[in-house]
């Protein structure tokens, strides 16, 4: 009896084993998702399964996604913003690779479905766990208005909550507190150290070269490092593998072309992208300005093989320059240079890899002529870089990102030459800076999703310069290091964690911590930037600058997800922050140091971001508004006490919208709002040597005159053939003529010497723009 129970319950046993192990045996279904028209990859597509809509994942950046299956028959539901959902039957018995083709939506002429901001869905706002994203739409961005007419994403980015503007048409702009120099900018991932034309009033990329552009407040995926404040990825277009298109635009300002096509159909293709202004022509025509130069340019390429179904190679580069001049009196000139070469592999239906090799470079040139003397000035980055990425889709509900990044830096320091100084030029000082890293994507119910992450990041001072140690601005020490050899190495460890905990299904709660560390700075004196400041590196006196922030917030959707709100709260610690000391003397002399100029102490940001958008229907949109908070602690400034630092703006209101008057004519206007910058004027004057020398108290202690303006415009989209598709864009910036300080500089009143005058200098009144744009 008892063997007859005990061989009962084995075989029970192995059948139940038996069948758990066939229920559990899964299958993977994996590919790529391309635009059915021109072949694009398309990122962030979801696709899910109809069948149980909790199987669910996200395209990665390359287009690339995984699920894992039960063996069945199942239908997979693709879709994606400004595409038709797409359904697929699908049988699965065995690992199945699937490819999947979306198409775009057939849309009358100048009809809106998405504003500029936009999601990978309509409730991505409730689903996804990573905070303080925003991606832009490239296609829509050209319906708003902007100085000169120009599509900018950088202009466009500065109307979102927490992010602010440096100043009257820069692209600079500040996030959560940070300083410029805090910001990751990427394009087809090497970095850009200098993301503007024309002293900021254009940025360096081109729209028309674009396929994608996000950016990440601050709690960015391990993937990410080496700047506090936020990162902004951009993505350039792989080009047209099925047709050959001519695409650009005609200014009153600046013109823009394009081109792109297959160079093997299905299998290779490469696009093409340049721009130029023009003002240098208007110049020439006038007797006093006819040897001036004025004018930047900007040249995009890229091109990709696929060697086969598994492997895909690309090749990137952006050259961009910016020339000003007079005569052989003065000129200077400045601008990036980038170049990436990729190599995507599916090593398995599971696992995604991407290799990059990286190049990038920044540097400037000043050059002064006067009778016989002259005068030159010149600085440099220069970055290579090898990055190493894989993708693993573990399971329906992990997403696991993992890899490494090396960059060698060189920084050649700001040197002068010529018939006026001591022409010795300084050394180059040579870093080597490596991370190592990982990040999950958790779904870890219906209703709770987490992302969280680990990166490790290092920092190495190399040889071949002399470095000093400064106590707060006091030289302490001096070593020479040889070159090749290592010297101070800093080591961090940066988590990051993210959950977002859907309570309905309209609403959902979040909440994330994050550090971040950055080992190269950005040494400049004005709240917008120059070309001519200075990059340096953390060495034996200047440490890397680390954050921590903590954020949580709320989301809600209204009518079927076609309205949104979004709230955040933050607050951000900073150690190591960098000022100059009171006073500070800026030369270019080979003894000087600028590291002598320098004090370090902490920062702290907080504040409140609040955003609501209008996402279909003829009137789209959005409401942003943030209430901030700034400041910084650094031993020898301010008494030692708490003072605004010079992007502390305490409001910042934006509002955006876009009317579809009929077929063929659309409107937009947007409004700005900001407390001015802080900023340090004088307290009271004296007389040297017939010389009128002005005294300054506490930091930052006064602010600018508050800034607004509203600016219009106005798409006229006619009828159009099968291959040629032409627009024109008409629009006035500041509307109504506000004269907005730019700066404000301070003199003797000359009619009374005794007192002081303040003189404002604004720079655009009123500003129309008409631009063409065709494509064929």
């Amino acid at each position: 009896m008892q063997t007859s129970f005990l061989k009962i319950a084995t075989a029970t046993a192995a059948l139940c084993f038996s069948t758990f192990a066939i229920a559990q045996q899964k299958y993977s279904v994996s590919g790529t998702i391309k635009d059915k028209k021109n072949g694009e990859l398309l990122i962030g597509v979801t696709v899910k399964v109809a069948e149980d809509p909790t199987i669910n994942v996200v395209a990665n950046e390359y287009g690339f996604y995984s699920l894992s299956l039960p063996e069945g028959n199942y239908t997979m539901i693709i879709s994606y913003p400004g595409y038709r959902d797409f359904e697929q039957q699908v049988k699965v018995d065995q690992n199945i690779k699937l490819d999947l083709p979306l198409s775009q939506e057939e849309q009358n002429v100048g009809k809106i479905d998405e504003v500029v901001i936009s999601g990978i869905k309509k409730d991505k706002n409730l689903t996804s766990a990573q905070m303080g994203t925003e991606t832009l739409s490239i296609k829509n961005i050209e319906k708003l208005p902007v100085l000169f007419g120009e599509k900018d994403v950088m202009k466009t980015i500065q109307l979102l909550p927490g992010i602010k503007s440096n100043g009257e048409g820069s692209s600079g702009f500040s996030v959560r507190g940070g300083a410029t120099d805090q910001n990751l900018i990427l394009l087809d991932e090497a970095p850009v150290y200098n993301a503007s034309h024309l002293l900021g009033f254009f940025s360096t990329f081109n729209s028309d070269a674009l396929k994608d552009a996000s950016i990440i407040k601050g709690n960015s995926p391990a993937q990410y490092g080496g700047r506090l404040s936020s990162v902004m990825d951009v993505k350039m277009k792989d080009g047209n593998n099925q047709d050959y298109n001519v695409n650009g635009g005609i200014g009153l300002i600046s013109s823009r072309l394009s081109v792109e096509g297959p160079i093997q159909k299905e299998k290779s293709s490469f696009i093409v992208s340049g721009r130029r202004t023009y003002a240098d022509l208007f110049l020439k025509s006038t007797d006093d300005f006819k040897d001036s130069k004025l004018y930047f340019y900007d040249l995009n390429l890229k091109a990709n093989y696929q060697i086969n179904d598994n492997n895909r190679l690309y090749l990137s580069g952006y050259f961009g320059r910016d020339v000003l001049g007079i005569g052989k009196t003065f000129s200077t000139d400045w601008g990036n240079t980038t170049a990436t070469l990729r190599w995507n592999s599916i090593i398995n239906s599971k696992l995604f890899s991407n290799t990059s090799f990286i190049y990038s470079n920044y540097n400037y040139k000043i050059s002064l002529e006067s009778n016989d003397n002259t005068f030159g000035l010149n600085s440099q980055i220069e970055d290579w870089n090898l990055k190493q990425d894989f993708t693993w889709f573990a399971g329906n509900k992990h997403s696991v990102r993992f890899g490494f990044q090396s960059i060698y830096h060189t920084l050649t320091p700001s040197s002068a030459s010529g018939t006026s100084v001591s022409s010795f030029p300084r050394n180059p000082r040579y870093s080597w800076e490596n991370a190592v890293y990982m990040n999950d994507d958790f779904k870890a119910s219906d209703k709770l999703t987490v992302n969280y992450g680990l990166r490790l990041s290092t920092f190495s001072v190399l040889g071949g310069d002399t470095f000093n140690t400064y106590e707060n601005g006091t030289l302490t020490g001096s070593q020479y290091l040889e070159k090749g050899k290592f010297g101070k190495t800093y080591v961090n460890l940066e988590p990051r964690i993210t959950a977002n905990y859907r309570i309905n299904e309209v609403s959902s709660v979040k909440g994330g911590y994050s550090r971040n560390t950055q080992n190269l700075h950005l040494l400049s004196n004005s709240s917008s930037g120059n070309p001519t400041d200075q990059w340096i590196g953390s060495s034996y006196t200047v440490k890397p600058e680390i954050a921590d922030q903590v954020s949580l917030g709320y989301s809600r959707n209204f009518n079927h997800n076609n309205y949104e709100i979004n709230a955040e709260i933050y607050y951000k610690s900073m150690q190591n922050q960098i000022d100059f000391k009171n006073g500070a003397q800026i030369t270019f002399d080979t003894a000087a140091d600028v590291e002598s100029e320098l004090l370090f102490g902490k920062g702290r940001a907080y504040g409140l971001e609040l955003i609501a958008k209008k996402k279909s229907g003829k009137l789209t949109g959005w409401i942003s508004y943030t209430l901030s908070k700034t400041e910084r602690k650094i031993n020898g400034i301010n008494d030692n006490e708490w003072y605004d630092a010079r992007m502390d703006k305490t409001h910042d209101l934006s509002i955006v919208a876009t009317y579809e008057l009929s077929k063929k004519w659309s409107v937009s206007g947007l409004f700005l709002y900001s407390t001015g910058n802080a900023v340090t004027f004088p307290t009271g004057k004296y007389e040297l040597n017939g010389q009128t020398i002005f005294q300054y108290s506490s930091r930052n202690a006064d602010r600018m005159p508050a800034y607004h303006r509203m600016d219009l415009s106005a798409t006229y989209e006619p009828e159009t053939t099968k291959r040629f598709r032409g627009s024109w864009s008409f629009g006035i910036y500041n509307l109504y003529g506000r004269e907005n300080a730019y700066t404000i500089t301070f003199e003797d009143n000359p009619n009374n010497p005794g007192t002081t005058r303040a003189m404002q200098t604004s720079l655009f009144r009123w500003v129309p723009n008409i631009t063409y744009n065709f494509k064929f």
